[in-house]
């Protein structure tokens, strides 16, 4: 049976080793996460409006947004959505979940913990229907306008009709047999081509009218002598540019390439297991190490790196304009300036860790914490 190591876990040798000393009580020297280090604030993390979802359990909830509505899910079945801070409708779907949300602005779909597909209408949050999918589902949904794509935990790719939850086609691709738990997701460009990164370091492209696949690349190679050291799996959710899509892999690279065919643009020695953001100049990337690194966008060259949060589970970095957000273990969010990875502002969101990929809103972001607060900030 394929083993599958989870990446909460498995950030890297390192830190696995750290693990498992922290689970005994007589290890007084095992590493622990950085204090928080004290900074003169140059901006302000200012709350909009909070609310409290439900917490994720052992899984990553993380709230989609689409125009100024806010849509998330808890592990309990709960369903809502907030628009400035209002919850518009909350429903309880009758089964506790596994991953969500996915929306459109017209429906939005969740997956529960037994594999079945439920998809709400996004404005009254009335079922359309559910459909057993027959596999796991850690990740949120992707949509388009007809597809909603789900990723399985064996990293099989089911696309689904949006009127009816019909079975359209599904993506399927050999596996490595040691492989990262992902909450990775799948991104949709144009409402026709969805992107998947993939173990064994693969980013590949999908017709979303067929399933077929447009093109398949290599983030990296695997590299080892064991297959704990082979893992190179492609993490977070692929970022696409102006024509651009990027991704990193754990134990492996970083890189741009050409959306269009595939072709690198650049990569580099990389190794992370949350993933990256980009804006039109630098690429956001939080190592394994739990350090924050900024990139040139077009050429791969280090800017800046913040390593002042060490063993603190930094979450994916998220892109705001002069600023870089990220979140950590204890709920805290980091506000980081653009130019220079200085820290600029600090608030706590809640309870829990920040897991899940932050969101931005159109004056701000939202955050997800795993006790199930949902806060949104104003950055000023």
């Amino acid at each position: 049976m394929r083993r599958i190591v989870n990446a909460v876990i498995l950030g890297s040798a390192a830190s696995v080793l750290a693990a498992c000393s922290s689970l005994n009580p007589f290890a007084s020297s095992a590493p622990k996460p950085a204090e928080l280090v004290a900074f003169q604030p140059s901006a302000e993390l200012r709350p909009l409006w909070s609310a409290n979802i439900g917490d994720a359990g052992p899984f990553v909830f993380q709230p989609e947004v689409v125009g100024d509505s806010v849509y998330a899910a808890a592990h309990s079945g709960t369903v809502a959505r907030h628009q400035g801070g209002r919850a518009q409708w909350s429903v309880r779907v009758g089964k506790r979940l596994s991953a969500g949300v996915g929306s459109d602005g017209s429906l939005v779909v969740v997956v529960s913990v037994d594999g079945e597909a439920i998809a709400l209408d996004a404005a009254s949050g009335a079922e359309r229907w559910r459909v057993p999918v027959g596999a796991e589902v850690l990740a949120a949904p992707a949509m388009s306008s007809e597809i909603v794509v789900l990723r399985a935990s064996d990293n099989r790719l089911i696309g689904l009709d949006a009127r009816d939850g019909a079975r359209r086609w599904v993506y399927q691709r050999a596996t490595p047999p040691l492989a990262l738990r992902s909450f990775a997701g799948v991104v949709v460009v144009e409402n026709s081509v969805a992107i998947a990164g993939f173990p064994g370091g693969k980013l590949a492209a999908v017709n979303l009218a067929n399933g077929g696949e447009l093109w398949e690349l290599s983030v990296t190679v695997p590299r080892g002598a064991t297959e704990l050291e082979r893992i190179a799996d492609v993490v977070g959710t692929p970022v696409f540019g102006r024509r651009e899509i990027c991704a990193v892999a754990y134990q492996g690279r970083a890189g741009c390439f050409d959306g269009s065919n595939g072709n690198p643009l650049w990569t580099r020695e990389f190794s992370s297991s949350v993933g990256m953001d980009r804006d039109e100049r630098y690429v956001f990337i939080t190592d394994d190490r739990n350090a924050v690194h900024a990139l040139d966008a077009f050429s791969g060259a280090g800017v800046w790196r913040q390593d002042a949060l060490v063993l603190r589970q930094v979450s994916r970095p998220l892109a705001l304009g002069d600023y870089v957000a990220v979140g950590d273990l204890d709920g805290y969010v980091h506000l980081l300036r653009r130019e220079d990875g200085r820290f600029a502002a600090r608030a706590r969101a809640g309870s829990g860790a920040v897991a899940a990929e932050m969101r931005a809103l159109p004056q701000g972001f939202v955050v997800q914490t795993r006790g199930g607060a949902l806060q949104a900030y104003e950055v000023r």
